[in-house]
């Protein structure tokens, strides 16, 4: 069964160095997938669903229009309880951290503009904490 790790940006040159160093850093073990925003986050996960993909792990960005990612990972969470969730962010309040911490049940927070190693650290110790 094929594996996916879903980034979900509203800007494309975040995705793209996401792509870029997931890609490089995980190599072919998982198909990576974006979105830029949380409706068509929703979409690429139904749709990779419906073609019996596993999908592992969900990268989500905080501050997108329609929807910040912190009400997204809840949605996501009371759906597929079982997916690691990591929301990246340089502009979430605390409240809403702890909102997804409490109902998300995110797997961390890792604060804008990342750090390359403590992103694919956080990752790694991510996927291996699946059971």
């Amino acid at each position: 069964m094929k594996k996916a790790i879903i980034c979900i940006d509203d800007e494309n040159i975040i995705l793209d160095s996401l792509v870029e160093q997931l890609g490089y850093e995980l190599g072919d073990d998982f198909i990576i997938e974006t979105a830029e925003s949380a409706h068509e986050g929703f979409e690429v996960i139904d749709d990779l669903v419906k073609m019996d993909m596993t999908i592992l792990l969900i990268i989500s960005d905080w501050l997108m229009p329609g929807m910040k990612g912190d009400q997204f990972l809840v949605k996501i969470h009371e759906k597929y309880p079982n997916i690691v969730k990591i929301m990246l962010t340089g502009q979430a309040d605390k409240e809403s951290i702890d909102n997804a911490v409490k109902n998300a049940k995110i797997y961390r927070c890792v604060p804008k503009p990342w750090d390359k190693n403590l992103l694919i650290e956080t990752i790694r110790k991510g996927l291996e904490s699946i059971k």
